[in-house]
């Protein structure tokens, strides 16, 4: 990793305010504007990124029609070192297995997580060694911490007083939300032992319960009003 990636720099701190201004007014657009669109994170050393297909659509539809969010309806596919990333303002990542970010990638998914971009990395069972070990090339700076049910996308708009729901049950342990924070800003969200994206896929290939499946999709509402609005 660079010397120069330990500090944020001028530029970026302005695209930074931009990018956040952007994020937050394009959460609720008006009908004739460009749609929001949220990424997918495609992933490089054998995991499979592409894990739980139905699921980003799914969260996606609930909270258009619940939230009245204007989201497009599929998400963007999109690897870590690419520029697209800065055109997303949320980006997804989930798998089973290894993970591995070359140093660009690294560098470039710093930037963007610098300049205002969120990432979400869902757990899927069997990702943490690897997420924790690739992350640490992204931000070796900084430790995941765990959040506390305080926090504010546990509260509303759907409140989840205990913080994060169980979703898929693995190895009966309890479910925890990992933070890392940059200047006092959360910019990745680490799920892990809830696997919130089985939740949100289609009801038949896990065959959750209605009642699941609603903590899953409210939980992921929750998560992109505090993404987009910061509240």
């Amino acid at each position: 990793m660079s010397p120069h990636l330990t500090q944020t720099p001028t530029h970026l701190k302005f695209l930074k305010i931009s990018l956040l201004f952007l994020f937050s007014f394009a959460f609720y657009l008006s009908p004739c504007a460009a749609q929001t669109k949220i990424g997918l994170l495609k992933y490089s050393g054998g995991g499979d990124w592409y894990a739980n297909p139905t699921s980003l659509p799914n969260l996606i539809k609930f909270c258009n029609e619940t939230l009245h969010t204007d989201i497009s309806p599929e998400p963007t596919v999109v690897e870590p070192g690419s520029r697209d990333l800065f055109s997303l303002p949320f980006v997804h990542m989930t798998g089973h297995g290894n993970v591995v970010f070359s140093e660009q990638e690294a560098e470039n998914l710093r930037k963007y997580l610098l300049a205002g971009g969120f990432l979400h990395i869902d757990d899927n069972y069997g990702i943490d060694p690897f997420i924790r070990r690739e992350m640490k090339k992204v931000f070796p700076e900084i430790e995941f911490t765990e959040l506390p049910s305080s926090f504010a996308f546990y509260l509303s708009p759907f409140a989840f007083p205990t913080g994060l729901p169980k979703i898929h049950e693995h190895d009966n342990k309890p479910p925890q939300g990992f933070g890392l924070f940059w200047e006092g800003r959360l910019i990745c969200f680490y799920t892990y032992e809830s696997d919130l994206g089985d939740g949100w896929e289609d009801p038949q290939v896990h065959g959750d319960s209605p009642e699941t499946r609603l903590k899953a999709l409210r939980m992921g509402g929750n998560m992109l009003t505090y993404v987009f609005t910061g509240k």
